[in-house]
């Protein structure tokens, strides 16, 4: 009969220790599963806006021929014609840019056209660099701008043909002429268009 009593005595010890056991492995209050969480606080107060930097408005292209020019290089000038319609379309034009024809639809040689547009930096840069490279302009950056310049004799006459370019805030001035270059021309240009 002792064996009887000793049986649930053995059994419930075992299980008492299969219990102790479990409890140390069960996890903390802690380690338990999450269980759902509250949702994140979002705030309230305003996030800034980043601050735009506005740019220096354009710069404005001479609508006149004559009047971006000063009274010395229209007097050098005279009494050349200037935009005679049989040299084909000019001042200005559909783009906004300006073009100048200073030149006698009768004469041969003797004339000067300046191109005013828009044009960006990194194409105005590659243009200009291709000239020096490739035709042998000499340039320089006076005026807070990048001028090239060549001179070179006419191929028929015995005159001075010639192309100057200046470029600064995106503006070109591109002139080429031949027999016909008013000393201060393009510096009387650049006076009237950046001031």
């Amino acid at each position: 009969m002792s064996r009887r009593v000793f049986r649930p005595a053995l059994t419930a010890v075992v299980v008492g220790a299969a219990l102790a056991a479990l409890t140390a492995c069960a996890p903390a209050a802690e380690d338990a599963a999450p269980t759902a969480s509250a949702p994140p606080v979002v705030s309230t107060s305003p996030t800034p806006i980043p601050t735009i930097t506005q740019t220096a408005p354009a710069v404005r292209i001479p609508a006149d021929c004559r009047s971006m020019l000063s009274a010395d290089v229209l007097a050098q000038l005279g009494s050349t014609p200037l935009n005679d319609p049989a040299l084909g379309p000019s001042g200005v034009q559909s783009d906004g840019s300006l073009t100048c024809i200073w030149r006698d639809p009768a004469a041969d040689t003797t004339g000067l056209t300046t191109r005013i547009s828009r044009m960006d930096r990194g194409p105005a840069l590659d243009m200009l660099n291709d000239l020096v490279a490739t035709q042998g302009f000499s340039c320089y950056t006076p005026d807070a701008g990048t001028r090239c310049e060549k001179t070179w004799i006419n191929d028929t006459y015995p005159v001075n043909d010639g192309r100057t370019l200046y470029w600064r805030d995106d503006v070109l001035i591109d002139t080429q002429y031949s027999n016909l270059a008013p000393t201060g021309y393009t510096g009387s240009i650049i006076s009237s268009i950046f001031g």
